[in-house]
C-alpha cells in the first residue's frame, strides 16, 4: 500500500497553523544546531584565525574611529574608547544578522525546493551564527575594560537583559529581511548603505547624553538607539539604563518581530516558486 500524498497549498492571505509549525520547529532545533555549526565551519569560525578576525575586523575598526574622533575633536578618554568599542560588538551583532538574514532563503533554494520543514529555520539558524560570531567579543571587551582601568559594577549586568532584547530585534529583521530579499533581490545590494547608516544614527560614534534635545527627538525612528543607549550606559559606565529606553527597544524587536513574522509564514508556501 502506497504511502498517502500530502499536498501544500499557498497560504498567501493567512498563516499556517501555529502550534503544529512551532512544535515542529522545536523538534528540528538539533537540524538548526548543526546547520549553523556548518555554516560556521564554512567560514572557518572554528580555526584560530578565523576567530581571531571575528574579534580584529570591530577592534580595528573602532581603533580608526577613535582616532578620527581625537584628531577632529582634539581630545577623547578610555570611556569614549569604551563606548565605541562596546557599541561596535553589539551593532555587529545585530549587522551580521541582517547580513546573513538577507540571503537565507535565497542560499538555501535547493534545501527547500527538495524538503519539507519550516523556512523561519534559516533565518534563525543565521541569527544563531552572528551570536555565536558575538560571543568572543564580549571576552575582548572586558580585557580592554580592565585595561582602561575603568570600574567594574554590579550595574553592568543589566546588559544581559538589553542583549536579549538585541537578539529578539536581531531574530525580527532577519526574518523579515529574507522574506522581502526572495521578492526584492536588490535589498542585499542596498544592505551595506543600510547598516551604514545605521552605524552613524546611532549613538556608537558618539554618546546618546551628548546630542543635542532637537536632534534627540529623531531617536524614536531608530530601532537601535534605545539599546546601543542602555548598553553603553550599563556596560560601560555602570549604571541602570532608563526605563523608557529599554521599553522602547522592547516595543521595536517585538513590533518587527510580529509584523517580519507574520508577513514571512504567510508567503512561505510561495517561495518554492519566486527561488
Amino acid at each position: 500500500m502506497n504511502a498517502p500524498t500530502q499536498v501544500y497549498e499557498p497560504f498567501r492571505a493567512g498563516l499556517p497553523p501555529l502550534s503544529r509549525y512551532v512544535k515542529s520547529l522545536w523538534g528540528r532545533r538539533a537540524f538548526i544546531s548543526e546547520f549553523s555549526k556548518s555554516e560556521l565551519h564554512e567560514q572557518h569560525f572554528d580555526s584560530v584565525f578565523g576567530q581571531l578576525w571575528l574579534i580584529l575586523n570591530p577592534l580595528l575598526l573602532s581603533g580608526v574611529y577613535f582616532l578620527l574622533i581625537v584628531i577632529i575633536r582634539g581630545s577623547s578618554d578610555s570611556t569614549r574608547y569604551a563606548h565605541l568599542t562596546a557599541s561596535l560588538f553589539l551593532f555587529y551583532l545585530i549587522s551580521n544578522s541582517l547580513v546573513g538574514g538577507v540571503k537565507s532563503i535565497t542560499a538555501g533554494q535547493r534545501l527547500i525546493l527538495n524538503t519539507s520543514f519550516p523556512r523561519v529555520m534559516l533565518p534563525v539558524s543565521a541569527v544563531i551564527i552572528a551570536i555565536f560570531k558575538f560571543l568572543p567579543t564580549m571576552a575582548v571587551f572586558l580585557v580592554i575594560k580592565a585595561i582602561l582601568g575603568l570600574p567594574f559594577t554590579w550595574q553592568m549586568l543589566w546588559a544581559i537583559p538589553v542583549f536579549l532584547i538585541a537578539i529578539f530585534l536581531a531574530l525580527g529583521l532577519a526574518i523579515t529581511i529574507s522574506c522581502i530579499n526572495v521578492y526584492f533581490r536588490d535589498i542585499a545590494s542596498f544592505l551595506p548603505y543600510l547598516t551604514r547608516t545605521l552605524l552613524y544614527l546611532s549613538p556608537i560614534l558618539y554618546e546618546a547624553s551628548s546630542l543635542k534635545p532637537n536632534l534627540r527627538a529623531f531617536e524614536v525612528f531608530n530601532p537601535l538607539f534605545p539599546l546601543l543607549e542602555s548598553w553603553s550606559l550599563s556596560l560601560v559606565h555602570g549604571q541602570v539604563p532608563r526605563a523608557s529606553s529599554l521599553l522602547a527597544g522592547l516595543a521595536w524587536a517585538v513590533g518587527i518581530f510580529l509584523i517580519g513574522t507574520y508577513f514571512f509564514l504567510s508567503r512561505e508556501r510561495e517561495f518554492a516558486v519566486r527561488l
